[in-house]
């Protein structure tokens, strides 16, 4: 894929993360279940490669906060920007090290979620210490789990076919 193939499917992936969580109706409790954000980041990384679905991932949530006010930027933007950043990055370098087949797509989204999570809690413990607020193991696990699971069961549901689609059309792959 050409870079200028990339720039386009990261703009488009970009563009999704902005308009997506217009359909959760920008209920934040909605958004938690759903995360609609991270479709696209995931998707961007697998099809165009860890660079670009780092930088979308990152510049998402603070570009939407900016021009729609949510998410509200601090806590959660930032650490949105990092853990979407982190999912970007791992699901890309996963899978360009590893055989083109559907099981690679499932272990290279399956580390990419856990270790976005990771950075999501270690950001937000962060930002909790710094301004005095507790940030407990029972928050981290209810925000990026219990509270996540419908939309990482979608995510497991929707991204694998689309990426396969795509590498039988070999509009897609870095």
């Amino acid at each position: 894929m050409t870079n200028t193939k990339k720039l386009t499917t990261s703009a488009i992936c970009l563009a999704l993360c902005l308009l997506l969580p217009f359909l959760t109706g920008q209920v934040p409790q909605i958004g938690n279940m759903l995360l609609p954000m991270h479709i696209p980041v995931l998707l961007c990384g697998l099809i165009c490669g860890w660079p670009w679905g780092a930088a979308v991932g990152f510049i998402a949530p603070l570009l939407r906060y900016a021009l729609f006010g949510m998410p509200q930027i601090f806590p959660m933007g930032i650490s949105m920007a990092a853990e979407l950043a982190v999912y970007g990055m791992t699901v890309g370098m996963v899978y360009a090290r590893s055989p083109k087949n559907l099981g690679s797509i499932y272990v290279s989204l399956g580390v990419a979620m856990i270790a976005g999570r990771i950075v999501w809690g270690a950001v937000r413990y962060l930002m909790a210490v710094m301004t005095g607020v507790e940030f407990t193991m029972d928050l981290f696990l209810a925000g990026a789990f219990f509270t996540a699971w419908p939309g990482i069961i979608l995510q497991f549901l929707l991204i694998p076919p689309i990426v396969r689609a795509l590498e039988r059309s070999k509009l897609a792959m870095a």
